[in-house]
């Protein structure tokens, strides 16, 4: 099956919040921001409650309610433009049955899948090959939903080997992998062994910081925070580098990679990096507010004066650089 048209594969942006001053989701903000997302062409799916999304700061109900804003959202978007874009929400939980709470709350919110990530107990204390398939197992049984699986860093006790991976794929549910591994000499031969053993499952890049070579190496398609920023940039690289289009996809990357910097620092994807991608945007006029929510706390003026600089240096506006 050609990537195009598989429903796993593509551009799936993960979604940024939006908080009113006072920390209470902006209902209006987000659906606005969601719609503009879901209306660009190539987007083949949405995803909320990633860490991008921030949530480890919302409570379980407000996880159901940004799922459901999504939804609305994207389905208002099919009535204007045609195309069907799936919707992935986040799943955070230390045991199964709190996942599978989650999950289903997900569900009935209008989720087409969950974006599951590992316990975050396993960071601290490690956990067996038995538990970490076994928790997918519980899930898919207990939720009944398709499943993205979402890879951590190799370096974490949370990362899964080749072989547990290989134990996930057999299971039905279970329909992508967000490869997160960061261990590029294993990128291809994990890619190869995993598609070998389960064609059906895509396996698309999270990795912000080395997208385009992992694109060309081998993916399906990217998962990522940057594409939840710069959408139209990201499709144009991605399907580039999908299609075999070195030239294209390298033209694309001397665009991205000025902003790239500016969100990233030449690090990975993290939370300092979600702050810096949402007060960009709100700086562009493109996101209703930079609020972020506690612990998290703002950043100081010099440094979105700084974002604003540098915004300016490489040409995108920064209409909201008043309110500084």
């Amino acid at each position: 099956m050609n990537w195009k048209d598989h429903p796993w594969a593509g551009v799936f942006p993960a979604t940024l919040c939006a908080f009113h001053a006072d920390e209470s989701i902006d209902e209006n903000g987000l659906r606005s921001y969601f719609t503009e997302l879901a209306s660009v062409e190539g987007i083949k799916g949405l995803t909320c409650n990633g860490h991008t999304g921030e949530i480890m700061s919302l409570r379980p109900s407000e996880r159901a309610r940004v799922t459901r804003i999504l939804a609305k959202s994207v389905q208002e978007a099919h009535r204007k433009t045609g195309r069907n874009v799936k919707v992935i929400s986040g799943v955070s939980a230390e045991g199964s049955l709190e996942a599978v709470d989650h999950a289903l709350a997900a569900k009935e919110a209008g989720a087409d899948a969950i974006l599951l990530m590992p316990p975050h107990h396993w960071l601290r204390f490690g956990r067996s090959s038995q538990t970490a398939v076994g928790f997918f197992q519980d899930v898919a049984e207990g939720a009944g939903i398709p499943i993205v699986v979402h890879q951590y860093p190799a370096w974490t006790k949370a990362g899964y080997t080749l072989a547990e991976m290989l134990e996930m794929v057999k299971i039905p549910q279970v329909v992508c992998i967000k490869m997160g591994t960061r261990d590029m000499a294993r990128w291809l031969y994990d890619y190869e062994k995993l598609k070998a053993a389960a064609p059906r499952v895509t396996i698309i890049t999270c990795h912000d910081e080395f997208l385009l070579p992992t694109l060309l190496e081998a993916a399906d398609g990217a998962l990522i925070g940057f594409a939840g920023f710069a959408p139209e940039l990201m499709v144009e690289l991605v399907h580039a580098a999908l299609d075999g289009g070195l030239a294209r996809a390298k033209k694309a990357q001397q665009t991205v990679a000025p902003l790239a910097r500016i969100i990233y620092d030449f690090g990975e994807p993290g939370c300092g990096a979600h702050q810096r991608m949402k007060v960009a945007r709100w700086l562009m006029g493109k996101f209703p507010s930079p609020h972020f929510r506690r612990p998290v706390r703002p950043l100081p003026a010099e440094k979105v004066s700084d974002i604003r600089r540098r915004l300016e240096e490489i040409g995108f506006s920064c209409p909201q650089a008043s309110s500084i």
